[in-house]
């Protein structure tokens, strides 16, 4: 039976069917608190944090459970261990803020739902560990949306509020119309990653981006043209 190894090649990860199946090899500290990170952050994507529990995790990877807590002192830490290393909030603000530096509206947004998407496609995971944390709604949902969500939220809503000032976009309330790009962007990856819905075939991705950018930005510019 074939393998496709996971994105951690040589770390004794491999996909079978879209399960995370582990091959035992020795590995340092830093590759098995890694290798723990992605076997507990696969089982969490699917059973959730309540329905997931240490013991699971040791026994995916073939470990005692005494090794998982040598590197996570509880679950709640290994959970905060995935999101820290899933969420990749840094990344993306840093890849879109020099955009918004310059002021370039179109640039900013496309920019932001590229890298939304094709995070959630590199390591579909993170929209099912995002779901699962708002549905069982432990405490740990709120690290979660704080260190990611609301990070993301908070650029776009500021970037929003700074272009109404500058009477480039009308008064919109800035924090819902970054929802409501936010939201359409989600929605779409909703569609592909949750519920399995093929694209369209006459539109590539980019595409569909470019539409979601210009519905919104003809929403919220500020009109040129004079009253009736």
């Amino acid at each position: 039976m074939t393998l496709v190894v996971g994105r951690l090649a040589g770390s004794g990860f491999a996909r079978k069917r879209g399960v995370l199946e582990v091959k035992r090899v020795r590995l340092s500290g830093a590759a098995r608190r890694q290798q723990i990170i992605e076997v507990a952050a696969d089982l969490f994507s699917r059973k959730g944090f309540g329905g997931t529990t240490t013991k699971q995790v040791a026994q995916a990877i073939g470990v005692s459970e005494t090794t998982i807590f040598k590197h996570f002192a509880s679950k709640e830490e290994l959970y905060a261990a995935i999101i820290e290393a899933k969420a990749h909030t840094e990344e993306i603000l840093g890849s879109v803020t020099p955009v918004a530096s310059q002021q370039d509206d179109a640039g900013l947004l496309r920019s932001l739902a590229r890298q939304m998407i094709a995070r959630v496609q590199r390591d579909p995971a993170l929209m099912r560990l995002l779901l699962f944390s708002a549905l069982e709604g432990h405490s740990l949902s709120d690290l979660f949306f704080r260190s990611h969500m609301q990070r993301i939220d908070d650029f776009l809503g500021r970037y929003i509020a700074d272009r109404v000032a500058a009477g480039a976009f009308r008064p919109v309330d800035p924090t819902q119309a970054a929802w409501n790009f936010i939201g359409m962007v989600t929605h779409h990856i909703l569609l592909r990653e949750l519920f399995g819905q093929k694209p369209l075939p006459h539109l590539t991705v980019d595409q569909i981006i470019e539409e979601i950018v210009s519905l919104f930005l003809e929403g919220v510019r500020a009109s040129l043209r004079p009253p009736p």
